[in-house]
């Protein structure tokens, strides 16, 4: 294999799920950060690689990959042996849904930009944190229900798989913005399990921090 190219932001959720599933499949990579607050995220060169303008990128086989979940299901196909993604049908269904609820459900309306763009509109600096935590908090909260409804250590089984890989970074986030997880047994445990495991402390933002 050729040398594999991470571009990412250290605290990027999306880019820490990607680094999670490099370290559990043992793939190595080279870390090129990109200073989303700088804006370097819209440089030439990095629009040219990524025309979105998004972190994480990933260069592997020859190709360059985007989209975190795209990335990781990629991951998931190259190192089936791995069970990121469950062999029945049925499971993989279940799997996504845990994990879209956090990526497509979540994450994309506390995405820092949209809640730094909410508060200039409404001209409160304050609303950003205000945001997020209601936002997070619903989502995990929605979360926590659907995850009761699966046994095992892990969001679905006794194995990571690609939903662990959301929640970890999306758990960091809600502590990061003071979200009371009080009520949030099962995402709680589940999060402390996981961190308990090398791949994800290797992949956890003050680790990687430039």
């Amino acid at each position: 294999m050729s040398e594999v190219v991470l571009y990412d932001y250290w605290r990027s959720s999306a880019s820490y799920r990607v680094r999670i599933a490099l370290n559990l499949l043992e793939i190595g990579y080279k870390a090129v950060p990109i200073d989303l607050l700088e804006g370097k995220q819209r440089s030439p060169d990095y629009m040219a690689l990524n025309p979105q303008g998004f972190v994480p990128t990933l260069v592997i086989d020859g190709r360059v990959l985007t989209q975190s979940l795209a990335i990781i299901e990629y991951l998931a196909e190259l190192r089936p042996e791995c069970g990121l993604m469950p062999q029945a049908i049925a499971d993989r269904q279940s799997v996504r849904a845990l994990a879209y609820a956090i990526a497509m459900d979540i994450h994309p309306i506390c995405n820092l930009h949209v809640a730094t763009h909410v508060a200039t509109i409404v001209g409160q600096a304050e609303a950003r944190e205000e945001w997020m935590r209601h936002f997070i908090a619903g989502g995990l909260r929605k979360l926590e229900a659907m995850l009761c409804e699966f046994k095992g250590e892990f969001c679905f089984g006794d194995r990571p798989t690609i939903a662990d890989l959301c929640l970890v970074p999306q758990v960091y986030n809600a502590r990061r913005w003071g979200v009371d997880m009080t009520d949030l047994k099962r995402i709680v445990d589940i999060d402390a399990r996981c961190a308990k495991l090398p791949a994800f402390q290797a992949a956890h933002p003050d680790r990687v921090k430039p």
